[in-house]
């Protein structure tokens, strides 16, 4: 007899897709392990558990456009952490659902969650834009090969680009560095009560700063308005922890930052295959 905590995938399809018109769900997922009662499990009980883990990790990997990252996560505030991406809200639903029990009703305990979605910058330059750039600022001319190569080069970037923050293929970099933001809306300091150039100003300085890191970093930022408690989380994803640090410190000097952010909690994580994370896990 199926136990009826366990989703099979064929139930879970069952339901209608939800997926949005554009963009990914995105799911950052970090959980404590109660070791104590995990150690009360014998050894044939806890193999199968890690089997049982093991098994749904593949599964939810073969799903279509689905990316699902497993962390070890640095310092008490979380133990195992996950990075779920997938088109499919009910399928993220079921997954999130699946992934607390894999290793037993009373082993993972949430510690921290957040749920976000993929999404394009509303200050992303357009083809237009960036022609009467070339004009004003480069003295091209209108209908000049020059110009056109250029608009062309550029067309090619921001595909690259717009693909990133919607569909990105996230690196298999060791260190993930994940954090929740919000534009602060106080006084004199309200994001909001900027007028959209002056918001598209700020942030084309903020992400010049940003490309410094370029090879050092490689950052996500998805939207979570309306969906959980701030507006924008943050994955940063780097070789070294000592990038992430520099690249927040040094852009924290940035009007963005200094004047309009708000920063929640930092949770850093390293990426391990499942059988390194379970030897780090002691499990």
């Amino acid at each position: 007899m199926q136990d009826p905590a366990i989703t099979t995938a064929e139930e879970e399809s069952a339901s209608p897709a939800l997926v949005p018109r554009e963009g990914w769900v995105v799911m950052h997922l970090f959980y404590q392990i109660d070791y104590a009662t995990w150690q009360l499990l014998g050894s044939d009980v806890q193999r199968q558990a890690k089997t049982e883990l093991a098994k749904l990790v593949q599964e939810i990997r073969a799903n279509e456009n689905t990316q699902l990252l497993t962390f070890s996560m640095v310092s008490p505030k979380a133990d195992i952490g996950f990075m779920l991406l997938t088109p499919d809200l009910h399928l993220a639903n079921a997954f999130e659902k699946r992934l607390s029990l894999a290793l037993g009703p009373e082993i993972l305990s949430p510690s921290y969650s957040y749920l976000s979605m993929t999404e394009k910058s509303e200050y992303t330059t357009s083809e237009d834009q960036y022609r009467a750039q070339l004009i004003a600022e480069e003295g091209l001319a209108e209908g000049s090969s020059e110009l056109e190569e250029k608009v062309v080069e550029f067309n090619d970037r921001m595909k690259k680009y717009l693909q990133h923050r919607l569909y990105p293929n996230l690196p298999e970099w060791p260190i993930i560095c994940f954090y929740p933001m919000n534009k602060r809306r106080s006084g004199e300091d309200n994001w909001y009560s900027l007028s959209f150039d002056q918001r598209k100003e700020l942030m084309g300085g903020h992400a010049k700063l940003g490309r410094q890191w370029a090879g050092k970093i490689l950052q996500l930022i998805t939207g979570s308005t309306g969906i959980d408690d701030a507006e924008w989380g943050v994955s940063l994803f780097a070789h070294d922890i000592i990038d992430v640090k520099e690249i927040v410190y040094e852009m924290r000097f940035d009007e963005v930052s200094a004047r309009y952010g708000e920063f929640g909690e930092f949770y850093i994580g390293l990426q391990l295959s499942l059988d390194e994370l379970f030897q780090r896990l002691a499990l």
